[in-house]
């Protein structure tokens, strides 16, 4: 069936999204089989402590270049307005050069420091560091690719190009491992789909992209992306300053116990995010406020209505799932994952939405400060008493107490009133709701299937 003109451009990056979550938790899945891939967890804890690395040093820079990228096209001061949509970019390729440069930037300084860089509690280097290194220049170029066909309006062939690489990776990555080669022959495998994505970056470079530099234009995209790109740093930072705490105060078995209990309801994040970008414009005016705080307030409550429900259930299942999806030896990463559940109440207020819509960034900027100096304060403090668990228990709290801290900010210095943005009634009853299970399941009051 030809799908083309029937799929929206928005429902191919969805779909992007949710095929990379699906394809590591599949290759985490696999990788906890131990009569099928004979891996302890110590080689599990070090695979994921490459990937944590790989993420953590780019998630950040390589967002925000992307969403600077976006507005940019064929939308700038510095390349003319091509009217032929079939007309190559150069923005396309100045993007790429950006994204190549911080790629190798950040690889040669993992490279330089690799002995200066300890993990765990026996403050070992980090394992793997060439196969990182190969992997971090190869895997943050190729995102382009995606947004590549977004510009260029192909949500068929973004669907097409993410569904087979990760048929690809799936085979290329576990095979190896079930055929008794070894984690480190899986980590090449998921070298050599990056290296298969960069060749088809290439290509499309060659047919949509302009070769034409321009250092004007680079600044211009430096000089709009810093701020997103200090922005996303301070935002997704606190599942990574999680991570790396669990590894400097543990030891690799237990890292890889975290890391796969460290995981928030799949997609809550991102829906979240999405609803407070969208609806940053809305307050640009004094006029338009009123409208934009009230349907602020209705889609938040639509939201609740959907994940709210969703983590009550799913944090009553948590042990059964995580018992049959990665085994009975990592049980114990489901009191992780309950959680990391319970970040879905401060997910579900929008303060900060109001405060960047109105310009008051200075405000977010030092609450996101406090909030990660205080989240690796308390985390640490709480691991003596709870272990591992204390990690995330300590960055669930520090979140509410953000959303708390920028609320009484509206409240008392901009003078709006909670209500006015917040469906306050249903926020408490599922936030009750959620923490009265999670207490109830914790004190074994009630059992989990």
């Amino acid at each position: 069936m030809n799908l083309k003109g029937k799929i929206s451009i928005i429902f191919g990056l969805q779909f992007s999204q949710i095929s990379r979550f699906i394809t590591f938790l599949i290759i985490s899945a696999v990788f906890t089989r131990q009569n099928l891939t004979h891996l302890t967890k110590n080689e599990i804890g070090d695979f994921e402590l490459m990937m944590l690395l790989a993420s953590a040093l780019s998630y950040f820079w390589v967002t925000g270049i992307i969403q600077t990228f976006l507005p940019l096209y064929n939308n700038n001061h510095v390349f003319k307005k091509r009217l032929d949509f079939r007309e190559k970019s150069p923005e396309i390729f100045n993007t790429f050069l950006l994204l190549g440069f911080f790629s190798f930037g950040f690889a040669l300084l993992i490279f330089l420091l690799r002995n200066n860089i300890y993990v765990y509690k026996d403050l070992r280097a980090v394992p793997y560091v060439i196969p990182l290194v190969i992997y971090f220049i190869l895997s943050n170029t190729t995102p382009l690719v995606e947004y590549i066909y977004y510009v260029r309006d192909r949500p068929y062939q973004i669907i097409n190009y993410v569904f087979w690489t990760s048929v690809v990776q799936l085979f290329v990555v576990c095979a190896p491992v079930i055929m008794g080669l070894g984690i480190q022959m899986g980590i090449w495998g998921l070298i050599s789909v990056s290296l298969l994505k960069f060749i088809w970056l290439m290509v499309l470079l060659e047919r949509y992209a302009e070769f034409k530099f321009s250092f004007e234009y680079l600044k211009t995209h430096l000089r709009l992306g810093i701020p997103l790109i200090m922005s996303c740093l301070l935002s997704g930072s606190s599942q990574y300053i999680d991570g790396f705490i669990a590894s400097w105060t543990g030891i690799p078995e237990r890292f890889a116990i975290f890391r796969y209990g460290a995981k928030e309801l799949p997609f809550a994040s991102s829906f979240a995010n999405g609803l407070g970008n969208a609806m940053l414009t809305e307050f640009s005016t004094s006029e338009k406020m009123r409208r934009a705080m009230y349907d602020l307030k209705n889609k938040s409550l639509r939201l609740m209505h959907y994940l709210f429900p969703l983590s009550i259930v799913i944090m009553f299942f948590s042990t059964w799932i995580f018992s049959h999806l990665f085994t009975k030896a990592f049980i114990r990463s489901s009191d992780v994952f309950m959680v990391y559940l319970l970040m879905i109440i401060s997910r579900m207020v929008f303060p900060q939405t109001i405060l960047i819509g109105l310009k008051k960034t200075r405000v977010v900027f030092w609450a996101s400060v406090l909030e990660i100096v205080l989240n690796i304060v308390v985390s640490i403090l709480l691991i003596p008493t709870y272990g591992v668990v204390g990690i995330p228990l300590g960055t669930a709290l520090i979140h509410i107490l953000e959303k708390l801290f920028l609320i009484t900010y509206n409240y008392y210095t901009l003078k709006i009133s909670p209500k006015a943005y917040i469906p306050i009634r249903w926020f408490l009853f599922y936030s009750a709701l959620l923490l009265l299970e999670f207490v109830l399941i914790d004190r074994k009051i009630i059992h989990i299937f």
